[in-house]
């Protein structure tokens, strides 16, 4: 059985805590030196197989342009506002060194050359979109190869040139493109401070002990440093997502001081009855760390599911992601026992600082020590809402559906670098670009036809394409002499970010695309960043409900196994429902409606980034379980003790919510704490899962959950008696609660006879 496996584990590692905690130790310095010898930097590849986009750039890749690679911009005025590159000798030097010195860069295949563009004629610059019609802006655009033979030093030496032209030309000088995206650093650090003392502090004032709220954190540094660094030796072998450390440090440390205070929480229970500490840290792992490896195996497989969508880069993001939450249950159920054992009974009391703050606060004292008293406000609650489920239930149920109807005007997308801070040079780049050619410029579109010996093909494209009303201008084509493939670099009237752009890329391939090729073996197809982020978007709009039906029917199946129920599975996926559409329709009138943007430093409306809501899906579900099981286990081990459903639940609801709500609190300042940084992707990930966590742990867990169990009464623990026949019995049961892990004798399951 799980649970004896766990107290065995458990109790093994309180008895000897410092070898496990040398091994802890031993392991995380190999994990780091793996990192520093064979880790990679992250990157990001927006394809999918079977896409256009993807078609479209394994045509130019034959052809052999270039523009299958990748690129970035540097954009330049003069510093002297009245200066034009038309008419001032001095910046139109600067301009040609300029351009001369980003040639030479490594992996630089070449460039664009305003400044010769300007010395053939006005016109020829202006035309080719390399100077603004007012000759105040000009672009050097840079061609690199393909990203597999790029890495973020490239990206470190156009910055540093950039860097040192500023203080020796007469420029102002930015920086922009997609070099950027695939390489810039992830968005964290600070972040990840900021929710750790949070965490904390919220800890600190949870157990009013700085012994019992370093455990935890500690526990969660030693785990989330193992997962990081695996996740670098991993994107040493394929490409792993920017967004995956920061998604990784965000749900590890959330997870991983969540795993932590339960199984703490229970240890001091068991203190508290007169065990010794290696006997209540090996029954608290039997106890809450079951729960533990049953929430944290439902957290990976949930994000593990992301494979349905077919996208790489969200594969490999959600395997980096389960890296970090699988060393956090390994953690949970090794070393913080082993921290318990090192900590003996101290854990029992509160420290110095917390019995100051106890003593002005008498009335809380007897609250600290005994764990009953501390539950009876709890209890009262939890009665209350028994006592009234049908209003509860009504009135919580209507809140959460109005928070989710905004998921109506969802509109997914990628944030340009038009919404990033003022501070980025991106976005600085972004705006010079828009202000000189117009916001299409930053987006272009590369299409790609392959004529197939119809000669008037490329012709009637050029034609077509540039009648369209969503293209502002149409660059001059390039076809390649040995494969006659042409490419035809095309700027939309929007930016990339408008669904404008992408109602553009769908009118080009359906209507336009079709009628200038005609019937004829010709082919184009089209591309280029926009198009792939577009498509993207589109792939995973399409599979998201097949991850939906495949989370939830695995849910369904994992605790119904576990709990032995028909019902209270079916309750737990359809609540989960509930405040996952409420987060996302929360993030929706934030990000798209701009609803409170200014609190998190939104400084425009962005559309959801097109990836974020599977993996809020994928990431949500699972931790939403943790509650569950965490919760559900406690209630299920007093209807098993006493018999009796809404003792049951009034018992077991109000002894775990203290701890449901302290972790909900830290996931919640853990996961706010990222809400707030520059990147767009990185506010979203942060304020949906901080708004999904709050509702679940409060709404959900305090008011549907009992309210919902009281009126189906004894039907929760309801199970066929064929399909009981049916279920395995094994480890994953909850039924395996005995005197070793509880000191009460369960009593048989409700099954229809």
């Amino acid at each position: 059985m799980l649970s004896k496996a766990l107290l065995r584990l458990g109790a093994s590692a309180a008895r000897h805590p410092w070898r496990v905690i040398a091994a802890w130790l031993i392991a995380t310095t190999l994990a780091v030196l793996a990192a520093v010898a064979f880790g990679g930097r992250t990157a990001d590849s927006m394809t999918a197989p079977g896409l256009d986009s993807q078609r479209a750039a394994e045509l130019i890749e034959r052809a052999g342009t270039g523009q299958e690679g990748m690129t970035a911009q540097v954009v330049v005025t003069p510093l002297d506002g009245g200066a034009t590159f038309f008419d001032d000798d001095g910046a139109r030097t600067a301009l040609t060194r300029l351009q001369a010195e980003v040639k030479r860069l490594p992996h630089v295949l070449g460039t664009s050359d305003p400044a010769g563009a300007l010395d053939t004629g006005r016109d020829t610059a202006v035309r080719g979109g390399l100077v603004s019609a007012d000759g105040r802006i000009a672009v050097v655009r840079v061609q690199y190869p393909d990203q597999s033979r790029l890495s973020a030093e490239d990206l470190d030496a156009l910055v540093d040139l950039g860097d040192r032209l500023r203080a020796e030309l007469p420029l102002r000088i930015e920086m922009g493109g997609n070099l950027f995206y695939a390489f810039s650093d992830p968005d964290g650090g600070a972040s990840e401070l900021i929710g750790l003392l949070a965490a904390a502090a919220i800890l600190f004032l949870a157990f009013g002990s700085l012994v019992a709220a370093a455990l935890p954190i500690g526990m969660a540094v030693f785990g989330l440093t193992i997962g990081v660094a695996t996740m670098t030796v991993l994107a040493g072998v394929t490409e792993v997502p920017t967004f995956a450390p920061v998604l990784g440090s965000m749900v590890g440390l959330g997870v991983g001081i969540d795993y932590a205070l339960f199984v703490l929480a229970r240890h001091r229970e068991y203190l508290a009855r007169g065990l010794d500490p290696q006997a209540a840290a090996g029954r608290a792992v039997a106890t809450a760390g079951r729960p533990v490896v049953f929430a944290g195996g439902t957290v990976v497989v949930s994000i593990l599911g992301l494979a349905v969508a077919n996208v790489p880069f969200m594969t490999v993001g959600g395997v980096a992601v389960s890296i970090v939450v699988l060393t956090m249950v390994l953690a949970s159920v090794t070393l913080l026992p082993a921290f318990l054992g090192a900590a003996g009974p101290r854990l029992a009391r509160a420290g110095r600082i917390g019995r100051a703050l106890q003593t002005r606060r008498p009335g809380r004292l007897a609250r600290r020590r005994d764990p009953a008293a501390g539950a009876a406000g709890w209890r009262r609650w939890i009665g209350h809402v028994s006592r009234h489920p049908v209003p509860y239930a009504v009135g919580a149920a209507g809140l959460l559906l109005t928070a989710t109807l905004p998921v109506l005007g969802l509109r997914v997308g990628l944030p340009d670098d038009g919404s990033l801070p003022q501070s980025r040079t991106e976005r600085r780049a972004y705006d010079l670009v828009a202000e000189g050619f117009g916001p299409g410029t930053n987006g272009p579109l590369v299409i790609a036809a392959d004529p197939s010996g119809d000669r008037g093909v490329v012709d009637r494209l050029v034609t077509t394409v540039a009648a369209d009303p969503g293209i502002a201008s149409v660059a001059p084509t390039h076809i390649d002499r040995a494969t006659g493939i042409a490419t035809l670099v095309v700027f939309p009237t929007t930016s990339p970010q408008d669904k404008a752009t992408a109602d553009t890329i769908t009118r080009l391939r359906t209507d336009v695309l079709p009628t200038a090729i005609g019937h004829g073996p010709a082919r184009a197809h089209i591309g280029g960043a926009a198009a792939s982020l577009s498509d993207v978007g589109q792939r995973t709009s399409q599979r998201l409900p097949v991850l939906v039906a495949t989370v939830l029917a695995m849910s369904f199946l994992l605790l119904m196994l576990v709990f032995r129920s028909i019902l209270v599975p079916l309750k737990a996926v359809l609540l989960n429902l509930l405040s996952i559409g409420a987060a996302y329709g929360i993030m929706v009138a934030v990000f798209q409606w701009g609803w409170g943007g200014a609190l998190i430093g939104l400084e425009a409306t962005v559309p959801i980034v097109s990836f974020i809501p599977m993996f809020l899906f994928a990431i949500l579900f699972g931790l939403s379980m943790d509650y569950e099981v965490f919760l559900l286990s406690r209630v299920r081990e007093e209807y098993l003790r006493t018999g009796d459903n809404d003792t049951a639940i009034v018992e077991g609801v109000s002894r775990t919510a203290r701890i449901i709500t302290s972790a909900a609190l830290i996931m919640v300042a853990v996961f706010l704490s990222f809400a707030v940084a520059n990147d767009p992707s990185t506010k979203m990930f942060g304020l949906g899962l901080a708004t999904a966590i709050f509702i679940d742990a409060t709404v959900v867990r305090m008011v549907l959950v009992p309210a919902t169990m009281t009126l189906l009464g004894r039907a929760n623990w309801w199970l066929p008696k064929w399909l009981d026949r049916m279920l395995p019995r094994g480890p994953v049961g909850i039924d395996d609660t005995d005197t070793e892990s509880t000191g009460e004798a369960p009593r048989p399951r409700l099954v229809d006879r």
